[in-house]
This record gives C-alpha cells, sequence and structure tokens, in this order.
C-alpha cells in the first residue's frame, strides 16, 4: 500500500510550530493538543510526530518506541482529562482513515472525547 503523506497538512505545520496550539501533552514522539472545534467537554487531538497517514500505516511502519510512547501518551491524556474508567465516567477514542472514513487531515490523529454522555456512533440500519 502507497501512504502519501503531504507534508503541508494542519497537523505537520503544528508540529514544525508553523500554527500554534493549545497542547496537552507533548513527549519524543507525540503531541496532545485541545480541538479548536470541541464536540465535547474534553476534546484533544493525539497525533504521532512522524509522518504517518492513518493508524493501519503507523502500525504497519513505525518504530516500536514510537508506537509505546503514542499509546502511552493516549492513556496519559485519558487520565489527565480526568475521563479513564478509574478517574471518569469513560471516553470515545476515534481515528478516521480515508474516504471513507471521512478522514479530514492525512495524518494519523485520534480524537480522545469525554466528559459527558456521547451516545451512539453510528444510527443502525433498519
Amino acid at each position: 500500500m502507497d501512504y502519501a503523506y503531504d507534508d503541508q497538512n494542519i497537523f505537520a505545520k503544528i508540529l514544525r510550530r508553523e500554527i500554534p496550539n493549545t497542547t496537552v501533552l507533548e513527549t519524543s514522539h507525540s503531541l496532545a493538543f485541545r480541538d479548536l472545534y470541541p464536540q465535547a467537554p474534553v476534546h484533544v487531538l493525539v497525533i504521532p510526530k512522524g509522518a504517518y497517514v492513518s493508524y493501519d500505516h503507523f502500525a504497519a511502519e513505525a518504530s516500536d518506541a514510537e508506537i509505546v510512547d503514542y499509546t502511552r501518551a493516549i492513556a496519559e491524556v485519558c487520565r489527565m482529562e480526568g475521563v479513564t474508567l478509574s478517574t471518569g465516567e469513560g471516553f470515545r477514542m476515534i481515528s478516521n482513515a480515508g474516504d471513507h472514513g471521512v478522514q479530514e487531515v492525512s495524518h494519523l490523529h485520534v480524537h480522545i472525547l469525554g466528559g459527558r454522555p456521547l451516545g451512539r456512533m453510528l444510527a443502525k440500519d433498519s
């Protein structure tokens, strides 16, 4: 599979510090920041610093250190935001990929949403 990475996407620009963000957490391989248009009381985006288009791209090609760091960064954001099952009522983690997944930015990112009941993700087919 050819993963064409666009180094002019908004997250690449954030990583290069060309566009400001409200950082929640930064690690050696990951960056977490508040969504500009939050859909819930907690809405944080977590991105790897590497040029990965989607989670399958990341899982196939990232180093072990990147994968561990990114996974732990997600856990730490959830803890910091008080949405883990031990500190809150839970959260939703969403990662869109490709056209069918309605991915708007071609850089891997997960949305951490919480702070209120979020309802069903998809309507059931009738």
